[in-house]
Parts: structure tokens; C-alpha cells; sequence
């Protein structure tokens, strides 16, 4: 049951088909009702991470803008090169001085 984007609409509704409340969750995950409220215009990753949990989606999916995918942050060629190229110029410079 994936889907390309879950509007916050949505998603309530989702809940609702599932016999969930915000309120009910946050109690039963033993949160703050609260944060649940909050939840459409705050980033809150337990609130978050429960509505995913009873919805059967990752949380990136529910809510991509604040959990965008990341690139992996291994370092490229092209930044080992330029550190590399960084690094002789530091040598040369403590040689000639």
C-alpha cells in the first residue's frame, strides 16, 4: 500500500478506517496528545513514526518534506580528488617556507 504522496487528509482518514484517533494513539504509545495535534505543521519523529506504524507505511512516505530521502554521504571521486589536490598545495606551501 504505497503510495506516491499521503496528504494530512489522508491520512486521518486512514487512521479512522484503522478504528484509531490521535488522541487514542498518543495514549496507547503512551505520547503526549499534544505532539499528536501538532503533527501536520511540526516535525515530531515518535508521533510520526506511531501514525506510520498503524498505517503500515514508512514515515518518509507519509511525510517526505521533512524526512526527504538522503544520498548517500560517502565521499565521491570528484571530493576525494579536490581534497587530495588541497592537500599537495599545503605541503608545497610548508616547503618553500
Amino acid at each position: 500500500m504505497t503510495r506516491k504522496s499521503w496528504d494530512n487528509i489522508e491520512i486521518k482518514r486512514a487512521l479512522e478506517r484503522a478504528g484509531w484517533t490521535l488522541t487514542g494513539l498518543a495514549e496507547f504509545k503512551g505520547l503526549n496528545p499534544n505532539n499528536f495535534r501538532a503533527v501536520w505543521s511540526r516535525t515530531n519523529r515518535p508521533a510520526q513514526e506511531a501514525i506510520a506504524e498503524v498505517l503500515g507505511e514508512r514515515v518518509e512516505d507519509l511525510f517526505p518534506k521533512r524526512y526527504p530521502i538522503r544520498k548517500s554521504r560517502i565521499l565521491s571521486i570528484e571530493n576525494e580528488q579536490a581534497i587530495a589536490s588541497q592537500k599537495a598545495m599545503r605541503s608545497s606551501d610548508r616547503v618553500a617556507a
